[in-house]
């Protein structure tokens, strides 16, 4: 092991289907990334072992979905503390692909422009069998988005971006570093929490606790809850290696029994910074102890070079071991404690829904909870981020799980079928259907209670359905008086957003007025998009040249899109609604009756 390496780690937690404890191995050979290490300080409010201040909402666990739940409270005016027991961000490479829906969400919390332009944009990938290309895929795209389908990109980097965004939020977003939760109980008022921290442990208080302290959850192990699902056949080496990679294409490619890993699998994409990430299956005969022995590793990774007749230099920075699991908790809410991210699912990183995943889970509860904190909403709205995060967990886990078995076959018979599929698909085109499935399309939540249809719903022949995300697409909106070149995810805030489709003039005054009046009921803004004029014209917020998005969405002047604060349809209407039917559609959403809404 080189001198700098830091040592094979065994983690006591028990797993998340509360088997035996496993090793877990990290190895650091350099410098990977420069962090931002964080001093301890115990709270100003901490006296004699107490935490004076009650928490508003604690999240436990600092990672990319504690971050982005905090921001997305404080968007929402809602106070946080996040509970953090390492000094800084996380290490090494942990998720890579991010989509583009995630970097929408990102762009609301104010750091999605930052992490796209320093990350890769990639929407192809490339299937070998042994050492012959045998399929290449196409992520569906359109050249008119203003975020890649696909970028490669650091955790670390994003987790970074969102501590420092952080600190524009200083009243309401407080990340205490160096804290580990040790103890912990819950009831119907709120919880308390018991914090380990190096100038002494503390106990706080919280109204509620967010656990998003991963896949091996002090809060769900403590509450006794456990995942359904199952933990797939194989384990994979993660290795980062520094090497000049302007001769590798971007996007990812996948080989099945290589001549450098024969009888296994081995991915391989570029990586911001001068990166090159390799995933290589272990075979199953081999002791994991073995297996990770750096010196093993680093050796697989000569060997796929060579392969490739690449002869340059090159550095490992950072080596992980991952299994493969595909679980959930059948319920994301128990009262005043909520789950997200991998504390509440696991999935397995082939399906592009990990991290991802994760960051669609805060976004969903930031509005909910906070809107219920602020008396907008009757419980009923948050029991819905359950009901909506776990159906979206299920269908991301039939997605990644078919990936995996892909990958590691659990059965001679499988391996026997996927072999064929794999020979056969240079001369089959149609069998590539069968490889690998990867979802880099946001959740539809189709069966979301929110949803509303409407009596116009069946004369759409085009755009969103109620509970799809708001498909993206440009337009010149006023800025500081002037127009500028955006696209439509950059009007949605939080708050419920009305989309009016217009020909070349402002909204109706009765439209106008109608949700004038909705701010009574819950936060709402008007937003009128026209296909010609300026977007001066008065009551017009932006242009869509040439009625593109028109197109995209199926409208006609006067339609209108009722949009939820985290960019999911609520309801849609070719005609513009009346004020009975806007409030009909929110007090439904906010769990509200119509007539007291």
């Amino acid at each position: 092991m080189p001198p700098n390496a830091k040592p094979a780690v065994v983690d006591h937690n028990r797993a998340p289907d509360g088997s035996a404890p496993q090793p877990s191995y990290e190895v650091v050979f350099g410098e990977y990334f420069p962090y931002s290490v964080h001093p301890p300080q115990l709270p100003a409010s901490v006296r004699d072992g107490r935490d004076g201040r009650r928490a508003t909402v604690a999240i436990v666990g600092g990672g990319p979905t504690g971050l982005t739940l905090a921001l997305d409270l404080a968007n929402h005016g809602i106070a946080s503390v996040v509970i953090e027991a390492d000094a800084t961000v996380c290490s090494g490479s942990r998720a890579g692909a991010f989509t583009r829906r995630t970097l929408e969400i990102m762009d609301q919390l104010g750091v999605g422009e930052e992490i796209a332009a320093s990350g890769l944009g990639w929407n192809r990938g490339w299937t070998y069998y042994r050492d012959a290309l045998v399929a290449e895929s196409l992520i569906p795209d359109r050249p008119d988005q203003r975020f890649p389908a696909t970028l490669s990109q650091l955790q670390n980097l994003i987790e970074e971006r969102l501590v420092a965004r952080a600190a524009a939020f200083e009243e309401l977003v407080d990340i205490r570093w160096h804290s580990k939760v040790v103890g912990f109980e819950s009831g119907a008022g709120g919880a308390r929490l018991r914090i380990e921290h190096p100038h002494g442990p503390y106990d706080m208080e919280a109204d509620w606790v967010v656990a998003c302290d991963g896949g091996r959850s002090m809060i769900r192990q403590s509450m006794g809850l456990t995942m359904e699902g199952q933990r797939h056949a194989g384990r994979y080496a993660i290795i980062d290696v520094r090497i000049d990679t302007s001769d590798f294409p971007v996007g990812r490619r996948w080989w099945f029994d290589p001549p450098s890993n024969p009888g296994g699998t081995l991915i391989m994409f570029k990586k911001p910074g001068g990166m090159l990430r390799f995933d290589y299956q272990l075979r199953d005969d081999e002791p994991t102890e073995e297996a990770m022995q750096p010196e093993r590793v680093l050796a697989k990774v000569r060997a796929h070079l060579a392969m490739l007749g690449v002869d340059k230099p090159w550095q490992p920075v950072w080596l992980s071991l991952y299994r493969a699991s595909a679980m959930t908790l059948p319920s994301y809410r128990h009262g005043r404690v909520l789950f997200a991210g991998d504390a509440a699912h696991l999935v397995p990183i082939f399906g592009v829904r990990g991290m991802n995943s994760a960051v669609e889970d805060a976004h969903n509860l930031a509005w909910k909870l906070a809107w219920h904190i602020r008396g907008l909403a009757a419980d009923a709205l948050l029991d819905s981020y359950s009901l909506e995060r776990v159906a979206a967990a299920r269908e991301n886990l039939r997605y990644a799980s078919k990936g995996a078995e892909f990958m590691s076959p659990p059965s001679a018979p499988h391996r026997l079928m996927r072999n064929a599929v794999l020979a056969l698909s240079a001369r089959h085109p149609a069998l590539t259907s069968l490889m690998s499935p990867r979802q880099h399309s946001a959740n539809d939540y189709a069966g979301s209670p929110l949803n509303q249809a409407t009596a116009d719903e069946a004369a759409f022949d085009a755009g969103p359905r109620p509970g799809m995300a708001l498909p993206d697409g440009p337009l010149q909106r006023l800025v500081d008086g002037a127009p500028v070149d955006g696209d439509l995810t950059q009007l949605l805030g939080p708050c419920f957003d009305l989309f009016h489709f217009a020909a070349d003039r402002g909204p109706s005054p009765a439209l106008a007025a109608s949700v004038a009046s909705l701010g009574a009921v819950a936060p709402i803004r008007l937003h009128t998009l026209a296909t010609s004029g300026t977007p001066a014209t008065a009551g017009i917020d932006a242009i869509d040249p040439g009625g593109r998005l028109h197109g995209l969405y199926g409208a006609v002047a006067g339609a209108c899109y009722l949009v939820r604060p985290d960019g999911h349809l609520l309801a849609r209407w070719k005609t513009v609604p009346s004020e009975t039917e806007l409030h009909s559609a929110l007090a439904h959403a906010l769990g509200r009756p119509a007539a007291a809404a």
